[in-house]
Parts: C-alpha cells; structure tokens; sequence
C-alpha cells in the first residue's frame, strides 16, 4: 500500500500548498512565485501518466510542493497554530466542493471545458509555439488569473457552499489578489479531485495521519 499511500500524501500536499497561498495571499498580499506557479499549472495537467506529473515530475516534487509538503507534516505533527487550523479549514472546504462537483456533472463539463478554453488563453499569451510544452510561468499570466477566476465564478460559486477566506482586508478588497484566491481555490479542488481518485477520504485526515509519515519521510528524503 505504500504507493498509493505516496500519491495520497502528494495530492493532499497540493491542496495544502493551494491553501497556503491561498492564505498567505488573504494576510500579506504575496507568495512565492514558484509554489504558486506549481498549483495554477497543476489545473492544466489533465491526463498525468503518475500522480508526481501533476506537479511537475518526481524529481520536482520535493521543491515545487515544499511548501504544502510542510505544512502537510505540520498537520501530521499536530501543530495547531491559529495559521495551520485556517489552512486545513481550507482544505477541508476543497474536499467538500470536489465533491460537490462530482454530483453536479453538468458543472463539472463547465468547468473542464472552461480549463480547455483557459490553456488555450495560456499558450496565446506566451506566445510559443503550438507543439511547446509551455513552462508553469505561462499559467500565472495576469489574463489567464483572471480567466481561473471567472470560471470560477461561473461554476464552483454557484453552490451554496462557500469557503470564507479571512485576513488582511487590503488584500482581500485587491481585485488582483481575489483573482488569485479563486484560482488557487480551483487548483486545490483539483487537488481534492486527484486525492480521491487515488482514494483518499475526508476521514483519513482525521484517523488516519499516522500513514503519512513513511510517505513524507520518504519524499522528503528525496530531496
């Protein structure tokens, strides 16, 4: 069971990642770019050959999801900071609007017909060639930000579930920064998507920590 145990924690680990940001954008207005540039691309990976594709390749693994790998340990640690138990809120409102998506079919085709139409945008933007494989930086362009945040408003935002993302409200009232919030929130539900196909259960997250620590140990190590 240890590899499906391994793609469980990698996909657990980008909605921890997504939730970070999403946090971090929420309290000081910035990110890093690379973590950032991971969860956004992780939405246009849409026929991976390994779960590790998603965010980049086994080998990228240990750095493009350091930051949610770590905070993923936190959890495991049972660090109950103020800012840890926001992020698995976070999490946990990704979890239960996947699922919201998978009985509502007719959103989730919007939604994946809008992420086709979206990539396009990207490679029109970067302007490379049609046969290149465009680097995760095409994916944070400021128009295709806002093109995840419309589709996001269009489809995941109909539901009457909603996370309530909370922090500084400068950064908040920043159309820019909200425009990254939902993409981000996008890219964790795409997450929360991956980590069930790999069967993973809410309540794992609860009764089951103790089986993440061989996976992190051992993609950690990696490194």
């Amino acid at each position: 069971m240890s590899r499906q145990h391994d793609e469980q924690t990698i996909a657990l680990a980008g909605m921890f990642q997504a939730a970070s940001l999403v946090d971090q954008i929420a309290r000081r207005g910035m990110v890093p770019q690379n973590n950032l540039e991971t969860s956004i691309a992780s939405l246009f990976v849409t026929d991976p050959r390994q779960t590790e594709d998603v965010y980049g390749g086994v080998s990228n693994i240990p750095y493009s999801l350091n930051l949610g790998l770590r905070h993923l340990q936190d959890m495991v640690d049972k660090n109950e900071s103020a800012q840890n138990k926001q992020i698995v809120q976070y999490v946990l409102g990704m979890i239960m609007l996947e699922r919201q998506l998978d009985k509502h079919p007719d959103v989730m085709q919007k939604v994946g017909e809008g992420i086709d139409e979206v990539a396009r945008k990207a490679r029109y933007f970067s302007e490379q060639d049609d046969n290149a494989e465009l680097d995760p930086s095409a994916y944070t362009h400021s128009n295709v930000i806002a093109a995840l945040d419309g589709l996001y408003q269009t489809t995941v935002s109909t539901f009457s579930f909603r996370i309530q993302v909370g922090g500084d409200p400068r950064h908040l009232q920043n159309s820019e920064n909200a425009a990254r919030i939902r993409a981000l929130l996008l890219a964790g539900i795409r997450s929360a998507l991956l980590w069930r196909q790999v069967g993973g259960k809410r309540w794992h997250m609860l009764f089951f920590r103790s089986r993440l620590k061989p996976s992190l140990r051992r993609i950690l190590k990696s490194s």
